[in-house]
């Protein structure tokens, strides 16, 4: 890392109501003090109801958009989102396997209020993205997708199985290496429709934490930490599943004392 600011690089699509995507990495970044830059992989019509339309850019945009910020500025981590297509998912791999830093990997496939990010021929590219990720992020149904942990794990990255999607009163995500289970946080399920782009935040975050020189399980702990918080600030806009609320969050209390 270069001075005292991680620079993250967030390859993401853009969400036009700011709750998920590029424009919630930019916050999270930005919160956690890292300087935020982006590749676009694509432009949405989106908001708290649903994605209306997804306008997806040429993979060659999206390479010289990595190009760009590599060249001048450096990059400490990456976190990637949405990829927009087979063809950008195993372009974008090969170029960041020249890259010797983190690489945090989302695998979006469906956005909060249930519309489709990514295609079968899309998800089936996600291994070569995984080959290069240090750590890959799923959400239940993604991990299902996917294969389950030995087959992810299998790629030789870190795994995170954020445990949001699944049943009962508290949550547990787990953070594992291929070689097992490396930590485990159990959390009280906060009662709340306000989750939009919940994962694209905590990827982001591991991603700062990660860039900024912290152990994988302590930026795995203030990953989790900033993105319930965020939650619990959300500002309640829109009439669906509404955005987190990142610029309220000021410090990572213990939200189960």
């Amino acid at each position: 890392m270069t001075g005292t600011c991680p620079r993250i690089l967030s390859i993401a699509g853009s969400d036009s109501g700011g709750g998920a995507g590029i424009q919630a990495d930019i916050k999270t970044i930005t919160m956690l003090g890292g300087h935020a830059m982006t590749a676009i992989t694509a432009i949405t019509a989106q908001n708290t109801l649903g994605v209306q339309s997804v306008h997806r850019v040429p993979t060659s945009m999206i390479l010289a958009q990595i190009d760009s910020v590599v060249s001048d500025i450096g990059v400490d981590a990456v976190k990637i989102g949405m990829i927009g297509s087979a063809e950008a998912a195993r372009a974008v791999a090969e170029c960041l396997a020249r890259l010797s830093i983190p690489i945090v990997f989302d695998p979006v496939m469906v956005a909060t209020s249930g519309s489709t990010l990514a295609d079968r021929d899309t998800i089936a590219a996600f291994g070569q993205l995984m080959d290069v990720a240090s750590v890959v992020t799923p959400n239940l149904p993604e991990l299902e997708a996917l294969g389950g942990k030995d087959r992810i794990l299998g790629h030789g990255c870190h795994l995170v199985v954020k445990g949001g999607h699944g049943e009962g009163p508290m949550v547990v995500d787990e953070l594992y290496a291929p070689s097992g289970l490396v930590a485990r946080i159990e959390g009280k399920r906060l009662d709340s429709s306000e989750t939009h782009g919940t994962g694209c935040t905590f990827a982001s975050a591991l991603a700062v934490g990660l860039g900024s020189g912290l152990k994988l399980r302590t930026a795995f702990e203030q990953a989790i930490s900033f993105t319930r918080i965020a939650i619990i600030e959300a500002p309640g806009l829109g009439q669906g599943n509404g955005p987190l609320g990142h610029q309220y969050v000021t410090d990572f209390q213990d939200l189960d004392e």
